[in-house]
């Protein structure tokens, strides 16, 4: 018998909303994040029981770093499956944060993606192939460090790394 892990996920900057609610946003992704808490699952599991919005919505939980992955082994498989569990079991949400960054976070998280998509397609275009230094791309578009903080933590298509912004690339799992 093993004992649970009890993982906390530490919210300390506002732009970090943007991820947790987005998490949740249908139902379908809902229902993902209460499966994925109660067991592993594989992606073939996913697929089944979500189908191709499940698989997406399982690379969209992986680039936000909710989840955590082992290798299963199955009855009459040769190779093992990679599965998947929701990384935490808690999360602490801690911050202050001035009245219009809260807004900004919290307007980002509620925008209609047809108005998100045409901003995130900004930023892509800014990052390019070779991806670009945070500060260079908020100049260049002229927002603030919060907002494009949250746009690119509620894409699908834009991940952080370091203090660059790049295009994401999910892992291809065969």
């Amino acid at each position: 018998m093993s004992a649970a892990i009890h993982r906390i996920k530490v919210v300390n900057d506002v732009s970090d909303l943007v991820p947790i609610l987005r998490a949740v946003d249908s139902p379908l992704k809902l229902r993902l994040v209460h499966r994925l808490g109660e067991a592993w699952l594989t992606l073939e599991d996913v697929e089944a029981e979500f189908g191709k919005e499940g698989v997406k919505t399982l690379a969209f939980f992986e680039k936000l770093r909710l989840i955590d992955t082992r290798w299963v082994a199955r009855e009459n498989r040769k190779q093992p499956d990679k599965s998947y569990h929701f990384y935490y079991s808690t999360i602490n949400i801690n911050t202050t944060s001035p009245l219009n960054e809260i807004s900004e976070v919290l307007a980002i998280a509620t925008m209609p993606l047809k108005d998100y998509t045409k901003i995130e397609s900004k930023i892509h275009d800014a990052v390019g192939n070779e991806g670009r230094f945070f500060s260079d791309v908020a100049e260049e578009l002229g927002m603030s460090p919060t907002r494009l903080k949250g746009l690119v933590k509620r894409s699908e298509r834009l991940e952080y790394r370091g203090h660059r912004i790049e295009r994401f690339q999910a892992e291809t799992v065969e």
